[in-house]
């Protein structure tokens, strides 16, 4: 058993194929050299100068705050104010595309309306045998420079492509978690974040000079394609970031928009037992639950995986390595990342994170746990709050995964 840290209940190119990758790479023994420069050089003092100033003005601990639930509207209410993605509403409209009857469960493909004018497309697995609702987890994939698919990174599927199967072992163990956790009992949705799967950008409709240096997304070769299609959309990160910008958006908004329409999804569900709803992912999907937990009540524990940093601890060489679909910006002024995640407390929440992660420094990710630990601890919920962490790079392999489902399984059931 690789070894294990368990702090529970104390007060080179931006894009190299799939090794190492601009957001959630899988690192397979590549270790940043160790110098005393920044990335950053000669501006980083001045930014981390300014970082080190913030008070976290909503952060719990800022405070004595007399009204634990008028704390959470506040900082939800500003979090949602500098997401800046405000949809109409609109009618989930949900279809089902396939069925496929699998040992113990059944896997529904289906799409629904996330906007007025966008679908997404998600894999529903439920539980054979069910007599009453059934706890439930929205299983958010990971970003792993891996844009052709999202769903079907955590999610058993037939035929996969040897480039998918790679990912998943590298990502996950060999082992998909969605199916291991439907296989305990809880309906399980996977959706397509925004910019992955049934969401991603369409080669054809961008402008010829965007895809002439990719002539391999006319491959006959399956794995070959699909490496040219997660070159290509890596490339295009930053035009969608400064177009989402320019257009008065943020890329986590839009994100985190879509995983709450995907919770409604979920309770439009006779399987499903409201009151037991809970998240779980890795890497970039590990942010999104981070932020799911923290922003809608709804959910009531949380897994997070390869997510949990204060962001000050990023600035001297960690940005580098990490996607656009991150950053909101004047978040620092008011609530670093715990914080967020904090929103949701007491409700039970895990950490999980790998002592070789080169996304982050040790530094930041004991800086995280030790806030969060100190804000259910001064909520009297210090049993409530889990961090854990494990001898190995930036991943969610089979022993981590089974503890995460022990989490949720205690919790939720």
């Amino acid at each position: 058993m690789k070894k294990m840290y368990n702090t529970i209940n104390d007060s080179k190119s931006l894009f190299v194929f799939f090794s190492i990758i601009l957001y959630g790479f899988f690192v397979t023994g590549y270790t940043i050299a160790q110098e005393n420069r920044s990335d950053g050089g000669n501006i980083y003092p001045m930014l981390q100068d300014y970082a080190n100033k913030s008070d976290f003005t909503l952060s719990y601990l800022s405070y004595d705050w007399p009204d634990l639930e008028q704390w959470r509207i506040r900082g939800r209410a500003k979090m949602q104010e500098l997401l800046s993605f405000e949809t109409e509403a609109a009618p989930l409209d949900p279809v089902i595309l396939d069925t496929v009857k699998r040992d113990g469960y059944t896997r529904y493909l289906v799409r629904y309306f996330v906007t007025p004018n966008r679908t997404t497309e998600a894999f529903l697995l439920i539980p054979d045998g069910l007599t009453k609702p059934a706890p439930a987890v929205l299983a958010l994939h990971d970003h792993g420079g891996f844009y052709y698919f999202g769903k079907e990174k955590h999610t058993w599927t037939e035929n996969a492509p040897e480039i998918l199967k790679e990912h998943i072992t590298s990502a996950y163990g060999g082992r998909t978690y969605a199916d291991e956790l439907v296989r305990h009992g809880f309906v399980v949705l996977c959706p397509d974040a925004f910019y992955f799967g049934s969401q991603r950008l369409d080669p054809d409709q961008v402008s010829d000079r965007m895809t002439d240096k990719f002539p391999e997304l006319k491959s006959d070769d399956e794995n070959e394609l699909i490496r040219a299609f997660n070159r290509f959309a890596s490339t295009q990160e930053t035009l969608t970031a400064k177009m989402m910008f320019t257009a008065g958006t943020t890329w986590p908004g839009i994100l985190f928009q879509g995983d709450r329409a995907s919770i409604d999804y979920l309770l439009t569900r006779p399987e499903v037992d409201s009151n037991r709803i809970g998240c779980m992912g890795l890497s970039m999907g590990g942010f999104r639950s981070a932020h799911l937990f923290g922003l809608d009540p709804r959910v009531k524990a949380a897994v997070v995986a390869g997510w949990m940093t204060t962001y000050s601890s990023l600035l001297f060489r960690n940005l580098l390595w990490h996607t656009w679909m991150i950053y909101v910006p004047r978040q620092h002024n008011f609530l670093d990342l715990p914080d967020v995640a904090s929103l949701n407390a007491p409700n039970p929440l895990m950490i999980i994170n790998c002592s070789k992660d080169n996304l982050y420094t040790m530094e930041g990710m004991r800086g995280a746990e030790q806030k969060l630990m100190a804000i259910y601890g001064k909520l009297g919920a210090s049993e409530r709050f889990k961090c854990n962490f494990y001898d190995v790079p930036h991943s969610l392999n089979v022993e981590m995964q089974d503890d995460a489902i022990a989490w949720l399984q205690r919790w939720l059931k």
